[in-house]
Formats: C-alpha cells, sequence, structure tokens
C-alpha cells in the first residue's frame, strides 16, 4: 500500500529558488512537488486543476505580492501556507504581518554557501512542510497526527546535565517557555495577559536570524510588560521577557540569587538553533525548583527531554493542550514522557502562572492543595 505524499506547490519569482526548492523537497519520500509558480497568478491556475497540501510562498513577487495572495487564499480556500522570505531587516515587519494573516511558518531562504547549510537547510525545509500539512486552519477541521522528528544532537552539545548548581528556594522564579509551529500567535495572546509585575520569562521560539527582534518589539508595543530580544548577560527580571535571538542558544545561569541568560553559538541540538531542550535544562540546572517550564505549540519534540529534566529538578510543567494548538507535536511528547503536570488551554496559561508565583508551591499545586491568593476568592 502506497502512502499519500504531501502535494507541494511552490511560489517564488525566482527560477533558482524554484530549482533549489523543488530539488529539496523532491529529496524526501512523503512529499511531491505538484508543480511551480513565477507568481500568484501563474498559482491560481494550477490550483484550479489540482488544489495542494501545503504553498511555499514567497513575499516579494511581480504581479502580485506573496501578502495579498496570501490573504486571498485564507479567506476563499484555507490551505497551509509556508512563508519563504529572505527577511530583509526592511522586510521583517512584512513577514510578521504573514503570520498575523495566517501562514503556518516562516523560515528564511535556502543559501548555497555551504555544504553544511544547504544539509540543514534541506531537513528543516522537509520537516516544516510536512508540519504546516498537519496544522489546524481556522476554517478547516484538520486532524493533528504524530510528528515524529529524529534528533541530531541532544542538550548534551551544550551543557552536561546536572542540578549541583540551583538553590533549594528563592524568592523569585523563572518561567521558562518553549515553541515552534504557531508560536508567534501564541505567545503573544501569552504575554498579552501578564500584568507589569509578573515573574521574568525566558523563550524559545524556531524562528530565523533577525526576525526575532522585530516579533520582541511588536510583543513589546502591544503587551504590558517588558519583551526584547535577549543579549549574553541579560538579567531575568520580573515584569520582562527575553527571547533568544535567531540562531543562538540561550541559557539561564544564576549568580548568587540573580538569574540571568547566557546566549551562545553552538551546534544545532534537536536540528534548531535556538533549541528548547537547551533553554529548559540549563533552567533545571540552574533554577530547579524555583522555575516553571511551559511547552507551547510546535512539531517535533524539541523541549520534551529537558521538560523531563525541568520536572525532576522540581519545577512545575505545563504543557499548551491539543485543541489551541496549532500543531501538537512538542507538547504531545512531553506528556508521553510523563514531564507535564498541568495540561492547560493556551488562554488559561497566564493566569495559571501568576496563581503559582503568589503560592510557588510545585508540590501544593501537584497535589490540588495550593493555598489561596490573598485577597481572591
Amino acid at each position: 500500500m502506497s502512502i499519500k505524499k504531501i502535494k507541494v506547490l511552490i511560489v517564488d519569482d525566482s527560477a533558482v529558488v524554484r530549482q533549489t526548492l523543488a530539488a529539496i523537497l523532491s529529496s524526501d519520500p512523503k512529499i511531491e512537488v505538484l508543480d511551480t509558480a513565477v507568481d500568484p497568478f501563474y498559482a491560481a491556475k494550477i490550483m484550479q486543476n489540482e488544489v495542494p497540501d501545503v504553498i511555499t510562498l514567497d513575499i516579494e513577487m511581480p504581479r502580485m505580492d506573496g501578502l495579498t495572495f496570501l490573504r486571498k487564499i485564507m479567506r476563499q480556500h484555507p490551505i497551509p501556507v509556508v512563508i519563504i522570505s529572505s527577511l530583509t531587516t526592511e522586510g521583517t515587519l512584512t513577514a510578521l504581518r504573514a503570520l498575523e494573516y495566517g501562514a503556518v511558518e516562516i523560515i528564511t531562504k535556502p543559501q548555497l554557501g555551504t555544504k553544511q547549510f544547504i544539509e540543514e537547510s534541506r531537513i528543516k525545509l522537509c520537516d516544516v512542510v510536512k508540519a504546516a500539512a498537519r496544522a489546524r486552519l481556522s476554517k478547516k477541521n484538520i486532524p493533528p497526527a504524530s510528528l515524529e522528528v529524529t534528533p541530531k544532537l541532544s542538550a548534551d552539545a551544550i551543557l552536561a546535565k546536572s542540578y549541583a548548581h540551583s538553590m533549594i528556594k528563592t524568592t523569585e522564579i523563572v518561567v521558562a517557555v518553549g515553541a515552534s509551529t504557531g508560536g508567534t500567535e501564541a505567545l503573544a495572546t501569552f504575554l498579552k495577559a501578564f500584568p507589569p509585575d509578573c515573574p521574568g520569562i525566558v523563550i524559545v521560539q524556531h524562528m530565523p536570524e533577525i526576525f526575532t527582534k522585530t516579533f520582541a518589539d511588536r510583543l513589546n508595543e502591544e503587551c504590558r510588560i517588558n519583551v526584547k530580544e535577549a543579549v549574553d548577560h541579560d538579567t531575568i527580571l520580573r515584569g520582562h521577557a527575553l527571547i533568544a535571538p535567531g540562531n543562538k542558544h540561550m541559557l539561564v545561569k544564576r549568580s548568587g540569587a540573580k538569574y540571568f541568560v547566557e546566549v551562545i553559538d553552538g551546534p544545532l541540538v534537536n536540528r534548531h538553533r535556538p533549541a528548547v531542550d537547551v533553554l529548559f535544562r540549563s533552567t533545571a540546572q540552574y533554577a530547579g525548583s524555583n522555575a516553571v517550564g511551559i511547552i507551547m505549540t510546535g512539531m517535533g519534540d524539541d523541549g520534551a527531554r529537558g521538560m523531563a529534566e525541568m520536572k525532576e529538578a522540581g519545577a512545575f510543567t505545563i504543557a499548551q493542550d491539543e485543541k489551541s494548538c496549532v500543531v501538537f507535536g512538542m507538547p504531545k511528547e512531553a506528556i508521553k514522557r510523563n514531564a507535564v503536570d498541568k495540561i492547560l488551554p493556551l488562554d488559561q496559561i497566564a493566569g495559571f502562572v501568576q496563581k503559582f508565583d503568589s503560592n510557588k508551591d510545585s508540590d501544593a499545586f501537584r497535589s490540588g492543595n495550593q493555598q489561596p491568593i490573598p485577597g481572591k476568592p
């Protein structure tokens, strides 16, 4: 019995990009390139005969730009769309708008610089397309499926497992968050719900270089808390959220009772840089029971091992529930590892974190015997 392949339509005005993407995607036995189109008008003609499972779409094209085409698709016939853009400094806001209009993911165009980069791009492109094919769209009830990813390297490549540096208890907690596909909108919902005095938050969102700063700046304008792209040795403060920069790993460290982040280079972990497992392992190691771990929508299993280590170190762990996820891959893997204390809808996670911050008792929350927040029913 043959396996039904994911049919992809590539829309890009560059012949080189079309050929490169076609070759990369065709190399995966689960993907079939339905056709390529030089612009949205040619793409529309192709779609009259056969509707693809996934569309890869450039933003800047002649006759009709990618954003206009994306909006038409989402209004008339929602199809999972992966934006593939060069992401110049001027174009990052446009790329962010594409996610708001309904694009499932955004990645950088393949650059033919080195053999290593081509290989990394091939794996990422194929994985993102396969995840997109299973994504939940607002107007279609697409059931999620298992998104198995075989990792290259674990967090051991960056940081050895150890709990020797964590303190038994501090006055502050660290909230560590990991997300991937669908995470940009999930994080916006999550962060907008926090008051200015919320606990310090550190975030890894799988996202290309340069794009993370624009994403953080946009959230900073929309949220009551301060949001910024992390810089090496930034202090983790109340009312602040630090987002790992694209193409860099971010670790939580401690000096005395003060927590800060370390931003470093390093190999891909679970085929990602930044990797959620690296953030979660370092949080387990340096914050231990003074931490809350949250794993959100995303493909694959990055973060599942790290969340298990956080729970083992005494942290309280939360997974976004299946119904509110775009892709229920990362939370599902963490749940399968028994690494999750609580499964919550997206719109309830921030409120739960605030309740936990007032009590700071992981064992009580696990047993359901937490004390009420002073002044609240």
